[in-house]
């Protein structure tokens, strides 16, 4: 029994291991490039867009064989909630995924001090939005506020996971497993380019609050709040999941329920792979 637990341990330590290296990788090229857009006045948002969407499928083909590649809170707690993916494996899952972005916005943070300090010397609401999201984006003008920045996570994120449910169902017209992670990417250049300017589509809540305390940490006192003024922190947090339970159950009341019962044997929160054997 010892020898069992220990084995177990070992693959949830594996597992973790993977969704924190997915993520991390994630973060490096999202974060990196709001970074380089801000601070170093180099692109713009369609880069922005399309860095987000590669760090993710880039995130996904690191981490997918091993842990299913979720690198995202909403996602694991929705794949929970229904698909059986094991609530014993929620927590672990997302302390990984928040310490992967954490992590690796520490290192953007530290690469772009330069340029960073040059552009915004007092860290304000300036720069904020290079870790983490805010209502309109930062603006003052669009009238976004915390709820509606609530309201748009909740769509971004049922969207996000609705497509990711529709891509992976192996009753559906599912990719080939070695393109999944290029079509969520897509999935996600997507919906930044079409659902960006009310939150910043964060629709991670690790890809929000692990810069988000990676920045406080580091000097933007201001980083749990928008620019209202408002603790701003706990919509990307709590909208995403709410928002990813919606877009898992709405898949499968309109599309996942009529599909014919699969055959395969796939365990739950996993990227399908192909079959290979003779």
């Amino acid at each position: 029994m010892a020898t069992t637990e220990a084995v177990k341990a070992k693959t949830l330590l594996g597992e973790c291991s993977a969704e924190f290296a997915g993520t991390f990788i994630l973060i490096l090229f999202g974060v990196g490039v709001v970074a380089q857009v801000v601070a170093g006045g180099i692109g713009d948002h369609d880069s922005i867009a399309w860095a987000w969407g590669i760090g993710v499928t880039l995130g996904i083909y690191v981490a997918g064989r091993m842990s299913g590649a979720h690198l995202n809170p909403a996602v694991t707690v929705a794949l929970a909630a229904f698909r059986g993916f094991s609530w014993r494996k929620v927590l672990p899952y997302v302390l990984a995924q928040f310490l992967g972005a954490f992590v690796a916005a520490l290192v953007v943070r530290w690469n772009y001090t330069e340029a960073l300090h040059k552009v915004d010397p007092g860290l304000t609401i300036k720069t904020q939005g290079v870790f983490s999201t805010l209502p309109g984006n930062g603006s003052l003008d669009l009238g976004v506020h915390m709820w509606g920045g609530f309201r748009d996570q909740i769509i971004g994120t049922a969207i996000l996971m609705m497509v990711i449910l529709a891509i992976t169902d192996l009753r559906n017209t599912a990719p080939a497993a070695n393109m999944a992670p290029f079509i969520i990417g897509l999935l996600v250049v997507g919906i930044g380019m079409a659902w960006g300017t009310n939150a910043g589509y964060a629709i991670n809540p690790a890809r929000d609050f692990g810069p988000r305390v990676a920045s406080l940490i580091t000097g933007y006192g201001g980083a749990l709040k928008d620019q209202f003024g408002d603790l701003y922190f706990w919509v990307p947090i709590v909208a995403p999941i709410l928002g990813a339970l919606l877009g898992a159950f709405l898949y499968d009341l309109l599309v996942g329920r009529n599909l014919p019962i699969a055959d395969e044997d796939e365990e739950p929160g996993r990227i399908p792979e192909e079959n290979t054997s003779a």
